[in-house]
Parts: structure tokens; C-alpha cells; sequence
């Protein structure tokens, strides 16, 4: 079972890519599922902006953005979330990009 969400962020797209795929920061955002066993590094394609992150340990178990420019230098992140039945509903996928935009404000205030 999947979810998907989507939120508009008040910083550049390169700066919400480069936290979220932080590994460092991941286990800030990512669900429990995908911090595990390395899955906090996401394979990653930068041509648009796309990571995906996946679990060896919980193999049913992903996540994948893609971070788009949006109005006044500020980005659009849509997030799809897969996870064990039940468990990835549309909440679970609003609150994983509310931490993120949480670590995209806490990285510009850091930098």
C-alpha cells in the first residue's frame, strides 16, 4: 500500500535535495522503516532531482521524492511512500514531509 503528499518549500530545490538526501539527516525525516541497514543512502538521480531509498530489512519498505523548482526560488516536494500494509497511509506520508521541511529550515539556519 502506498501514499502520496506533496508540500511547497521556502527554499531552493538544490538546498531541499541536498538535506534530504543528507544521510546524516535522514534519520530525522524518514520513516522508522528506512533508517536502517543503510537505507538512510538513496539511490540518487540528480537530472530532475529524484532519490529513492529502500530497505533491505524491511524490503517492502520505500520512499522516493522528486523536488521541483517552485514560485519565488522556493520547491515543490512530492513524496511517494510505500510500506507494510496499512501502515503507509496518507498521514504517515504528510508527517515524513513535515520533518523534512523541519531539517530544510534547520539546514538553512545552520548554513
Amino acid at each position: 500500500m502506498g501514499a502520496h503528499a506533496e508540500r511547497g518549500m521556502s527554499a531552493p530545490p538544490e538546498v531541499v535535495f541536498s538535506t534530504a538526501t543528507d544521510p546524516d539527516r535522514a534519520a530525522a525525516w524518514l520513516p522508522q522503516p528506512l533508517r536502517s541497514d543503510g537505507a538512510s543512502r538513496p539511490d540518487v538521480s540528480t537530472g530532475p532531482l529524484r532519490a529513492r531509498w529502500a530497505s533491505a530489512s524491511a524490503p517492502e519498505w520505500s520512499a522516493e521524492i522528486r523536488v521541483e523548482p517552485a514560485d519565488a526560488g522556493g520547491a515543490l516536494v512530492r513524496l511517494d511512500l510505500a510500506g507494510a500494509s496499512g501502515q503507509a497511509d496518507p498521514g504517515l506520508a504528510d508527517e515524513t514531509l513535515a520533518n523534512l521541511a523541519r531539517e530544510v529550515a534547520d539546514n538553512l539556519t545552520a548554513g
